[in-house]
């Protein structure tokens, strides 16, 4: 059921989702990627909108996230900034676009503040890229961490399989989330990994965990939104909760119109001018 929360409503922050852990309360985050769908979902009462690099998929058409540049990101993020009144806004850093050196990455991240008005950004990675993470947040520029199923290393993993079932790679990941808190990430996201993983590392963090496919326990969750309103029937992983079947009802309307138009009964009289 929409809140319709609108201007009066308490604008979501960094600060505002670490309190919500330490309150117990869930964080809810989907993501967007224009002006229209941010907005509808602003209004519905959405916590943390990701302008995530899953548009290359969903938008774009690309088998990965890969191709996605950083420029294509920055007009995807200014649509969605323009529709938020509420909503921390989180803008994922494409694919090479923080990998090379952490000066470069700090002045990609510079370049999505300053050009797009998002209220943080979003990086892939564990250990290796905590330097970096500590460079950007010492700069001013909050970060998000992502650990366990990380798109842009698919061709690494060679697998969308769940992640850190082993031992070892569980360990790992509880180290790579602590030294990514410690680098300075207010939050972090936890793909595809085993829930009772995904508890301990929630449990072990001052900070917020975004859980997608990871289970109950994180603090927060988050799902695309083409995935959970029904648009996209090709993807069918089991962490996805449909909670509307827009695909059959704009395949219903789009059938609709185009009958009418062959038939002649559109336009019709009211919607004419005289």
């Amino acid at each position: 059921m929409s809140t319709q929360l609108g201007n009066a409503a308490k604008k979501i922050t960094t600060r505002t989702v670490v309190d919500m852990k330490q309150n117990g309360e869930k964080i809810s985050m989907l993501t967007a990627y224009d002006f229209t769908m941010a907005r509808l979902i602003d209004q519905a009462g959405v916590d943390v909108i990701l302008v995530g690099d899953s548009a290359a998929n969903v938008m774009a058409g690309h088998e990965t996230t890969l191709p996605i540049t950083l420029d294509q990101m920055i007009y995807h993020t200014q649509c969605v900034v323009r529709a938020v009144e509420r909503a921390l806004v989180v803008a994922d850093m494409p694919f090479m676009a923080y990998q090379v050196t952490s000066k470069e990455a700090l002045i990609n991240a510079g370049r999505i503040m300053k050009e797009t008005g998002a209220h943080c950004v979003k990086l892939e990675g564990g250990r290796h890229i905590a330097d970096t993470v500590k460079k950007i947040v010492d700069a001013g520029i909050p970060v998000m961490g992502h650990l366990g199923l990380t798109p842009q290393s698919i061709y690494k993993f060679g697998t969308y399989k769940v992640r850190a079932k082993e031992e070892e790679e569980a360990r790992e990941l509880i180290e790579d989330a602590k030294l990514l808190e410690e680098a300075g990430c207010f939050a972090v996201v936890l793909e595809k990994i085993p829930s009772k993983l995904a508890k301990q590392v929630t449990e072990s963090l001052h900070i917020p965990t975004i859980g997608i496919g990871a289970g109950v326990h994180c603090d927060g969750q988050v799902l695309v939104m083409h995935d959970m309103l029904g648009l996209n029937r090709e993807f069918n992983p089991r962490f996805v909760r449909r909670y509307a079947d827009l695909h059959t009802v704009i395949d219903e309307a789009v059938g609709a119109y185009v009958k009418d138009v062959k038939d002649k009964k559109f336009p019709g009289p009211q919607e004419q001018y005289d």
